[in-house]
């Protein structure tokens, strides 16, 4: 039997590479609102406040979903984005033009998935993705109504996906509201930069810092992604723990721009 090799989860720096998202759409009736969210993040932790009102809260971008997210997050691994996107188009050109479905894969020749640019763990990884769909051990249209936790087993069956992965296909394909990716580097270092910490916190420590942005863990996690960008000493000689919280009418939502 053939050891199973896992992806590189779950060190990945920030969100993961790949094909433009777009912006969300407009929140439904029964979702809070951004302005809600905002409100009930700065409440819960003056860091995030300080953020929020220096930043605004971004939304969570809407990524694709099903077979062509979860294949294009293999197709991505440990690679430069450029080069991941050269790969998705020689794979559309050989497939008519669209990203093609499962069976191409499974029934690809080695040959072929070389030619595009794919390693040989990343052939096996996708075979062994698609070979579960076909064969229905991996129901893509029911993971939908699973909870975050049974997505996260059922995604870590297949070769290729971890936790990470699994867990940012929960954000940006699921766009489920309350993930925390506590192993992301990207997470650990805007919290060492945020809260002034020594050194980089353990997944124990994210998860801890955390608790308190519950139900909103998500739109935390990006609002931390974005903070990496921010100049180190962008909030002046004071510490960021004594800042106010914004008022409700103080605080910027910004939406993600849609990539052109």
């Amino acid at each position: 039997m053939t050891p199973r090799t896992r992806s590189p989860d779950p060190s990945p720096l920030g969100p993961p590479a790949g094909p433009p998202s777009s912006a969300p759409k407009a929140s439904s009736e029964n979702f809070p609102s951004l302005a809600h969210i905002a409100t009930q993040l700065s409440r819960s932790d003056p860091i995030l406040a300080a953020l929020i009102h220096r930043q605004g809260l971004p939304g969570i971008p809407r990524g694709p979903r099903g077979f062509p997210a979860l294949a294009q997050s293999i197709i991505y691994q440990q690679i430069h984005g450029r080069a991941g996107d050269a790969i998705v188009r020689r794979i559309r050109a050989r497939a008519g033009g669209r990203f093609p479905p499962p069976a191409w894969f499974a029934e690809a020749s080695s040959t072929l998935l070389g030619e595009v640019g794919l390693s040989p763990q990343k052939k096996a990884y996708l075979k062994d993705l698609s070979t579960r769909i076909l064969r229905g051990d991996l129901s893509l249209r029911t993971l939908c109504r699973r909870s975050d936790e049974e997505v996260i087993r059922a995604l870590d069956e297949v070769h290729g996906i971890g936790r990470w992965t699994a867990q940012m296909y929960l954000i940006f394909s699921l766009r489920r509201p309350d993930v925390l990716p506590t192993g992301d580097l990207g997470i650990r270092k805007a919290l060492m930069k945020a809260y002034r910490l020594p050194k980089l916190p353990s997944e124990t420590t994210v998860a801890r810092r955390g608790e308190p942005w519950r139900p909103f863990r998500s739109y935390a996690t990006c609002l931390l992604w974005e903070s990496l960008e921010e100049p180190t000493d962008v909030a002046g000689p004071r510490p960021l723990e004594r800042v106010p919280a914004p008022s409700r009418r103080d605080i910027e939502i910004r939406l993600p721009r849609k990539r052109r």
